[in-house]
């Protein structure tokens, strides 16, 4: 076979498919683990059908020699191991003329959705190949083609394949490597790929995911007691706590449902241990009556909420920034509470650190808002920097003392912050309820102590220094683009092609969303003539929060849709660019347009 040319990229974007059981998940994950072993970055996302068995899925990988944190706007390569239901997820398979599908024809004919596009389509036997080696699976076979098409060296597929098949036994190891050969043999006479030059030289980086990376930031902020009811796509936060807890002399508990996970960290944390629980949209709704117990008795707790498709059960495995209005305004009464939101699967990590910070330090409910995008995609990063602040944690938190008696423990003070009390200290018993009290903490109804009750809870957050981790503030220009959570990474590579084209953006990404802190933004926003709010969500939610909170440019309009698509970094410098001849719809068409 002739050896056919390629065209060598900075980045590479990658589209498995197949069946539920078809490997491709594996095949994807062994792909990612070579090319961090090589000196590449990635990142790999996962599409899954709502079917507990059998139905469609996709990995989804983009390998680049810089860092990249949000899928590309096309996919170079699309591997169809077999056509099982892939219509159902065609929408996020997005590929162009140039695209490459390397397909079967003993799978069945492209479907026409997947040729819409007109890309270049090559038939491979992937099967017949499989089965010219001994033990051969289609999946190995596959990893072989594409590893070789893209420029992965070989060397790096083989040692991280005998590293996952080792406790498989050397006949495994053998065949699996026979089949990427014959799938590497049969790349050299595939035309139109793209390759990856060699990866420049640097330090051993991250392979991690958003939940992972969320369980970590909990362990290093203290978190020593977890009680969480199992829930898609937050289940991996708990699975990676619940072996590390117990080394730093913690523990992880299965409670039976949401209710139960989040009054048994309340307990937890009124014995003076930081405690934390982790859910999703449907489980949050259960928990804000707890999380208004939180906010009265001033007992510090975090949820990590790790937002999916809804309303309702929604879209168990996919993202959409949807929770937000119930995180901001879901609990009882005035009750103020801190909401952050990381902004990358690095961020995670420093960002539940610093939530678990926030708590402790304020006696306050966090609610962290991660999303599926982050929680379930793995990325090879860089060690990530921490924001200046969100490494802080209370090795000492205020706590009572014996000799503070008489003790009040929801005394009035200038900062709204009060000493709390571990149960068994001399002479400072208290009830922690949800009733009313008096700074000694006795049920009271009387106008007084709620009105200096509420003003101490409120003042605890909107006078407390939160630093410059409130949020990362990037490029100068006239322009904002305003967001938050997992669709700044395609915000941040929008901004950067916009400067290329010579059109300067800021980007404004929060991570406190609430409480808001008027005077930064003002600051962050200071030259900023008009603004563009991006968001994942259909009723833009962050966007009417923004308004309600901030003073916003004139000239702000959004980019905002639903998911379970995400958002792609040419949609926003589209969006930029058009705006000067953007016509206003109506409100009933402004879905993924400016208001």
């Amino acid at each position: 076979m002739m050896t056919v040319s390629r065209k060598a990229v900075s980045s590479v974007s990658i589209a498995l498919t197949g069946s539920g059981g078809a490997g491709v998940m594996t095949a994807g994950q062994i792909l990612l683990d070579a090319a961090a072993r090589a000196g590449f970055y990635g990142l790999m996302a996962k599409s899954l059908g709502p079917q507990i068995r059998g139905g469609e899925s996709a990995a989804l990988l983009r390998l680049s020699t810089r860092p990249v944190e949000t899928p590309d706007d096309v996919y170079d390569i699309l591997l169809a191991v077999d056509w099982g239901n892939v219509e159902r997820f065609s929408a996020e398979l997005p590929l162009a003329a140039t695209s490459v599908i390397l397909a079967d024809p003993a799978q069945g004919v492209v479907p026409p959705v997947m040729r819409a596009a007109d890309p270049i389509v090559v038939d491979v036997a992937l099967k017949e190949l499989a089965a010219s080696v001994p033990g051969g699976r289609v999946n190995m076979v596959a990893l072989g083609l594409l590893a070789a098409l893209i420029g992965l060296p070989q060397d790096a597929l083989a040692q991280v394949l005998a590293e996952t098949l080792e406790k498989k036994g050397p006949a495994a190891l053998e065949s699996s490597l026979a089949a990427l050969r014959a799938g590497a043999a049969a790349a050299e006479a595939i035309p139109g790929c793209v390759c990856l030059p060699a990866p420049p030289s640097a330090p051993a980086r991250w392979l991690i995911s958003g939940n992972e990376a969320s369980a970590f930031g909990a362990l290093k902020g203290g978190i020593r007691f977890v009680a969480a009811y199992p829930i898609t796509p937050a289940t991996e936060i708990l699975e990676w706590l619940a072996p590390e807890l117990p080394k730093v002399g913690g523990c992880l508990v299965q409670a039976e449902d949401e209710l139960a996970s989040i009054n048994m960290i309340l307990g937890g944390s009124f014995g003076g241990v930081p405690a934390l629980t982790a859910t999703s949209g449907p489980g949050l709704a259960l928990m804000t009556e707890s999380l208004g117990l939180g906010v009265a008795s001033e007992t510090p707790i975090v949820v990590c909420n790790v937002m999916r498709g809804g309303p309702s059960t929604g879209i168990p495995t996919k993202s959409e920034q949807v929770d937000l209005n119930i995180a901001l305004y879901g609990l009882h009464g005035d009750a103020p509470h801190v909401v952050t939101a990381p902004n990358g699967i690095g961020d995670c990590a420093a960002t539940t650190q610093w939530s678990v910070h926030l708590a402790e330090a304020m006696q306050v409910p966090v609610i962290v808002l991660s999303d599926q995008a982050m929680g379930q995609s793995r990325a090879i990063i860089d060690k990530p920097a921490t924001p200046a602040g969100a490494a802080q944690r209370l090795t000492a938190p205020p706590r009572a003392k014996s000799d503070e008696i008489p003790y009040a423990r929801y005394g009035v003070t200038a900062s709204g912050i009060s000493p709390m009390a571990v149960p068994g200290t001399p002479g400072c018993a208290y009830t922690a309820d949800g009733l009313e009290h008096s700074p000694r903490g006795m049920p009271s109804t009387q106008a007084s102590h709620h009105g200096e009750q509420l003003d101490k809870r409120l003042r605890k957050l909107t006078g407390f220094e939160y630093g410059d981790a409130w949020a990362d503030i990037e490029g100068d220009g006239p322009t904002a683009l305003i967001t938050w959570g997992s669709v700044t990474a395609a915000a941040r590579e929008a901004a950067a092609r916009l400067a290329e084209d010579g059109i300067a953006v800021r980007l404004i990404s929060l991570r406190l969303i609430a409480p808001a802190l008027p005077e930064a933004f003002a600051q962050a926003l200071a030259g900023v003539s008009r603004a563009l709010i991006v968001e994942q969500n259909h009723g833009r939610q962050f966007y009417r929060y923004l308004r309600s909170v901030y003073d916003l440019p004139a000239d702000t309009i959004t980019y905002n849709r639903p998911g379970p698509v995400v958002l792609r970094p040419h949609e926003i410098v589209s969006a930029v660019k058009s705006w000067g001849a953007r016509v206003h719809p109506p409100a009933s068409e402004q879905t993924g347009q400016g208001e």
